[in-house]
């Protein structure tokens, strides 16, 4: 199971809002998760570090599980996400100074021949093979929904002031829908999980070619990658993660 990620806090900001984090159950099963932070004053450094412990416990839970069925698999993902966001939302309720604060949350399980990526706002996956990427999440943001109905182009939204504007957020509320996908996984494909200070200046085409320039070594891109985004002006919190399942080194990181 090979793992790469980067974070860098950006040219801009002053706090690093996005947390992370890469493990595994047993020796077949990559667990990953980015969070990014939303709220007033630290809010958000805390809504995304409470959403990775959180998804990070519920996981662990089931450390005995050597695999899991799709079904089994989706409705983990489910649960952890499902368990982060009570844990925001009872803290916000309680503490005034942590009031609307929330986070996105992008995540993944993979095992051999198949990927359960969960999410909610606007943190991206993306599925990358040789000569290929495929954007696996739909943003859940006000912009995105001016796109599909037709009242943005694609270059209106790219630009748009209030393109960082979520309609679905953890934390925020008590109860939050949870997109989950499944998917076919080939030892060659790479996951990149990553957060909107990724993904809002760096294109699709540049992450392929970016990869590729790498040798498709994940310590290498990941690094490229961020990079990238800070030449590009790097005005928010950036972090990626990369997952290949392959026979090899194995590696466990936090954030």
């Amino acid at each position: 199971m090979l793992t790469a990620y980067r974070t860098h806090v950006g040219r801009v900001r002053h706090v690093n809002e996005d947390h992370a984090w890469v493990g595994r159950l047993g020796d077949s099963i990559a667990l990953a998760i980015v969070a990014d932070g939303m709220g007033g004053h630290l809010a958000g450094d805390v809504a995304s570090r409470m959403a990775v412990e959180a998804f990070r416990s519920t996981l662990e839970q089931s450390a005995e599980k050597s695999a899991f069925s799709e079904e089994e698999a989706k409705m983990l993902m489910r649960q952890a996400i499902s368990t982060a966001n009570e844990s925001i939302h009872a803290m916000a309720s309680k503490d005034e100074k942590y009031h609307n604060m929330g986070t996105t949350i992008v995540a993944a399980l993979l095992q051999r021949g198949r990927a359960i990526v969960g999410h909610v706002g606007d943190s991206r996956a993306y599925k990358l093979g040789k000569d290929s990427i495929t954007l696996l999440t739909e943003d859940h943001s006000l912009v995105n929904e001016l796109l599909r109905s037709g009242q943005l182009s694609p270059e209106e939204a790219a630009h748009h002031p209030r393109r960082n504007v979520l309609t679905r957020a953890v934390g925020t509320d008590a109860r939050v829908d949870i997109d989950v996908k499944s998917m076919t996984w080939a030892s060659d494909d790479v996951l990149l999980l990553c957060s909107d200070g990724l993904s809002n200046l760096v294109n699709e085409g540049q992450m392929l070619v970016t990869m590729a320039s790498s040798g498709w070594e994940l310590e290498a891109g990941a690094e490229h990658l961020i990079q990238l985004a800070l030449e590009a002006g790097g005005d928010d919190n950036v972090t990626v993660v990369l997952l290949r399942l392959s026979a090899g080194e194995r590696e466990e990181n936090e954030l």
